[in-house]
């Protein structure tokens, strides 16, 4: 036999406080570092960590229900759909069709492409913003942009702003890039064409992105006209000397014939959208209220505050860029920043007064969920004054302040209620907790109304939380909406849709909302056919009877 194996036990060496203060001053400096090197894939990464977190949580509500059933209807059947009602959406449609095909659906797995949309938003903020001022404003703008209410609700979403958002911000990349390769007579015609391409892609996307290349050529002319005030500066002042122009002449003919192919191609696509007009009639004239969703809602999620310190942070960022290039000799930075401002302004400024315009005039397309393509411009505008502070740390302590400041509207809209005080997800918990209880019975269902959407049934929150009705009739249903290319549902007359189907089923819940109530109408017909009201519940404007079948 071997003897037993012997030796010594060691002791981990005690760490000394002084190590350890080295230690996490190596880790602070390692993530400093990579910010600096790769701000782009820093930035975007915390940006899709923050917006999905907890995107679960909140109830489903109206409009990512429309996502839902549509997004998980066959090829046949959505075509069929985008015919009738939502062909603005028919492409992320589509898309989420393909991504529920991959990954199934459930309330994080629907709102999760939105998180990484807004996370390449972020990461393209950094790199326009880098193109246009600088690392330092790059970094700057991705970080408030990060902070805006409005990119933390988008990014939480299941619908396609968070998108809308990162085209807006990568057509204006790639258009920029198509400009200064203009300038400089290398690879300029393949840049328009992938810049056509992409508004090509963008419009079919969402229609309103035709507002960002509507913008795009306000900062194209911008710039021509500011190029024609410095050669008037200039031919006063015998020791001047101008730089070769930002933006050549030819490079206006180009954008024109870009923009042009891709509205001639896409032009069938936006007079269906057109055709479908209604679908925004839900849309309110413009009024009082339309000043506080411009000022705050639409960018700032009703936050006064924040968007107090915001609208007042981008005038301060305008007006020193201003009156820095009107100094007698600008220096290169003073020129960027100006630009900058060239840019970001009109990508602010002309969606909102598009909309706002037309919605003035009568035809009510403006609301504040529709400018969130300006959100990446917004962010550069309020970058470019706090950018101006030095020294470092007062510039640190301003993001982070900014930081700070989003927190209570990103914590908001991850809450249970946060979308429209939706409960479906609770009502559907408690529908599935009493299921548990009769494992066995044979159940049906009756939907009522929806509040708030009076030609919707309450089979919305089926399609949204689908594991808590399964295996139930439904005893109402009059016309199926997927059969039928609409969005919904139709139910018949309680009094003679749902006797012919009760059959055998021993157990019947009514869903429904607290207007439109059917719930009295259901409980007559089924106490007629020997039922009786079991259990009642009620979560916000949801209410849930379960009647049983007396023996």
């Amino acid at each position: 036999m071997s003897s037993p194996r012997t030796g010594t036990i060691g002791v981990p060496r005690q760490v000394s406080a002084p190590e350890v203060r080295t230690r996490l001053r190596g880790v602070s400096g390692a993530i400093g570092l990579a910010v600096v090197r790769t701000p782009e894939l820093t930035i975007g990464a915390l940006a899709v960590l923050v917006t999905a977190a907890f995107s679960w949580v909140p109830s489903l509500w109206y409009d990512e229900a429309a996502t839902v059933t549509s997004a998980q209807r066959s090829w046949a059947q959505l075509w069929a759909e985008l015919h009738s009602v939502d062909a603005v959406h028919g492409l992320y449609y589509a898309l989420m069709h393909a991504w529920f095909w991959l990954v199934g659906y459930t309330p994080f797995t629907l709102r999760f492409p939105s998180a990484l949309a807004i996370g390449v938003a972020a990461a393209l903020v950094v790199a326009l913003g880098r193109r246009l001022g600088g690392r330092r404003l790059g970094i700057v703008a991705g970080l408030v942009f990060l902070a805006l209410p409005r990119v933390q609700w988008a990014g939480s979403e299941g619908r396609p702003y968070a998108t809308i958002t990162t085209l807006s911000v990568c057509l204006t990349l790639v258009g920029l890039t198509a400009m200064r390769r203009t300038r400089s007579r290398h690879h300029a015609t393949r840049w328009w064409i992938a810049y056509g391409a992409l508004a090509l892609v963008a419009v079919t996307f969402n229609v309103y992105l035709s507002l960002a290349v509507v913008a795009h050529v306000v900062v194209l002319l911008w710039t021509l006209l500011a190029r024609r005030s410095e050669l008037r500066r200039a031919s006063m002042t015998v020791r001047a000397q101008l730089a070769p122009p930002l933006v050549p002449g030819r490079a206006l003919v180009r954008w024109a014939i870009a923009s042009g192919a891709a509205a001639f191609v896409v032009s069938p696509f936006v007079l269906e959208v057109v055709s479908q007009s209604k679908q925004v009639g839900w849309i309110a004239p413009v009024g009082d209220r339309t000043i506080a969703q411009v000022f705050a809602t639409a960018w700032f999620g009703a936050d006064g505050v924040t968007a107090a310190v915001a609208w007042t942070l981008m005038v301060v960022g305008i007006v020193a860029a201003v009156v820095q290039v009107r100094r007698p000799s600008p220096t290169v930075r003073a020129l960027f920043r100006m630009q900058a401002v060239r840019v970001a302004l009109p990508l602010m400024v002309v969606p909102t007064a598009v909309l706002v315009g037309a919605t003035a005039l009568g035809e009510h397309l403006y609301s504040p969920k529709y400018a969130s393509l300006s959100l990446p411009f917004v962010a550069i505008l309020i970058a470019l004054a706090v950018t101006l502070l030095r020294p470092k740390a007062w510039l640190a302590g301003a993001v982070a302040f900014l930081l700070v400041l989003s927190i209570p509207a990103a914590m908001a809209v991850k809450q249970p209620m946060a979308k429209q005080d939706s409960t479906w997800a609770k009502a559907a918990s408690i529908v599935a907790a009493a299921r548990d209880a009769h494992p066995d019975a044979d159940e049906g269902v009756v939907f009522g109304s929806v509040y708030g959407h009076p030609g919707t049934t309450a089979d919305i929150i089926r399609i949204s939380y689908p594991w808590a009705f399964t295996g139930m009739t439904d005893l109402g249903v009059r016309k199926n909406g997927a059969e039928s290319g609409v969005l919904w549902n139709q139910t018949g007359d309680v009094a003679t849709t749902v006797p012919a189907r009760l059959g055998d089923i021993d157990t019947v819940w009514f869903v429904g909302g607290t207007s439109r109530n059917k719930e009295p109408k259901t409980t007559e017909v089924l106490e007629q056919h020997g039922f009786v009201a079991e259990q009642r519940w009620k979560t916000g404007t949801v209410i849930m009877t379960e009647y049983v079948r007396v023996r």
